[in-house]
């Protein structure tokens, strides 16, 4: 199996790096990965990742909820609830921040294609990309959608489009300085970058640490914190215009923390720790489990 080792921090190239963790893959292999911190940018990352080549073994389970869609268990079937929601706030959000809702949108890593179906049926010309076959075959089940394979990106349009959506998956994102400058090309000049990430800087990640389940390694391989997203998007001359909340991502993800770490759910303990966690966030999104980075050329 092949292995990349970062000798230096994936964001700013600094060279003071330093362990901080190991943290168990919960959901596939059972196996210990070690995360670094880069004491310039904060960036966290994986270190022995797998290669692209490798990292497919790493998604196929069928409690991978982005890939199978499955409703199994209480703590998924919440997702799925919870998802139809945030569905139609990040419409929202795309379309305040545009200031349209007729233009083109660029979806990368679209999963069974939910988010994309929802901009299609509100006057959005959609484009989706998503790495796993299964989850593409779900996609043009379920809501008509042809996505194509992230390979794509590198053929799309330049200047064409005036939203881009990466929910929870720059972090996954092996080539990341390929990645976002393809994105900057692709993005018109008004248009808006949505890059959604989890934040281990706030509390829930701290409450849990090793079990927090948003590590997610080695799937994985970034742990951003505000400061590392701002030096990333400084670095390829794009700006974060806004950080915004997402407040049922502590739930969720302390949810599963608590079953990573005591075998079972403890929903009361749980639940408070994600409350707790967005407690501490108000009036600073910063602080959030999540962070919505809203990002401009």
């Amino acid at each position: 199996m092949s292995r990349i080792q970062f000798n230096k921090c994936p964001v700013c190239d600094a060279a003071a790096i330093g362990n901080v963790m190991q943290v168990k893959d919960f959901t596939v292999s059972g196996e210990l990965f070690t995360i670094a911190e880069c004491l310039s940018c904060t960036l966290r990352f994986t270190r022995d990742v797998p290669d692209a080549a490798t990292m497919p073994f790493y998604y196929k389970s069928e409690n991978y909820i982005s890939h199978t869609d499955t409703t199994r268990g209480l703590i998924n079937r919440l997702y799925h609830f919870v998802r139809k929601r945030t569905i139609v706030q990040k419409r929202r959000l795309i379309e305040k921040s545009t200031k349209t809702n007729v233009g083109n949108i660029l979806d990368v890593g679209s999963g069974t294609g939910a988010f994309l179906n929802e901009m299609k049926m509100n006057g959005w010309k959609v484009t989706g990309l998503e790495p796993d076959a299964d989850a593409r075959t779900m996609a043009r089940d379920l809501y008509g959608l042809e996505l194509a394979n992230t390979s794509h990106l590198y053929h799309l349009p330049v200047d064409h489009f005036e939203a881009i959506t990466l929910w929870h998956v720059l972090e996954h994102v092996h080539d990341l300085a390929a990645y976002i400058q393809q994105l900057k090309k692709l993005l018109n000049k008004q248009g808006r970058l949505f890059i959604a990430v989890p934040n281990y800087t706030a509390t829930d990640a701290k409450v849990y640490k090793e079990y927090w389940a948003a590590y997610d390694v080695p799937r994985h391989l970034y742990h951003f914190s505000p400061r590392s997203m701002q030096v990333l998007m400084e670095k390829y001359g794009l700006k974060v215009r806004q950080y915004k909340p997402m407040w049922y991502d502590s739930y969720y993800i302390s949810l599963l923390s608590s079953k990573y770490k005591h075998g079972k759910t403890n929903w009361l303990t749980a639940t408070w720790n994600g409350l707790r966690s967005n407690i501490v966030a108000v009036g600073d999104n910063k602080k959030c489990s999540s962070v919505i980075y809203v990002i401009v050329k």
